[in-house]
């Protein structure tokens, strides 16, 4: 084993070793949602992952305006496009 897997190694432990301790800080605020329980109420909802690149600026407007309105960013971009192509 190489001098830098072997750091690797360590780090990874440490790090495994630091968040296990954390953990419990948070769990009582709020519960994690299960991945495949969110996918299932996205299908169920008709919700299909949609990924695309988008210049940076941008990106950040989106965001604002998200934050702005206080509304998540799946549903801005969901009434935009839809704007966007009724118009």
């Amino acid at each position: 084993m190489k001098k830098t897997d072997l750091a690797k190694s360590d780090a990874k432990k440490i790090m495994n070793q630091m968040g296990a301790r954390n953990a419990s800080f948070g769990a009582a605020d709020a519960a994690p949602v299960d991945k495949r329980e969110q996918r299932e109420r996205d299908r169920a909802l008709g919700l299909v992952p949609f990924a695309v690149k988008l210049n940076g600026e941008l990106v950040a407007q989106l965001q604002a305006l998200a934050k702005e309105r206080g509304v998540d960013m799946n549903w801005l971009v969901d009434e935009l496009v839809r704007k966007g192509l009724a118009g």
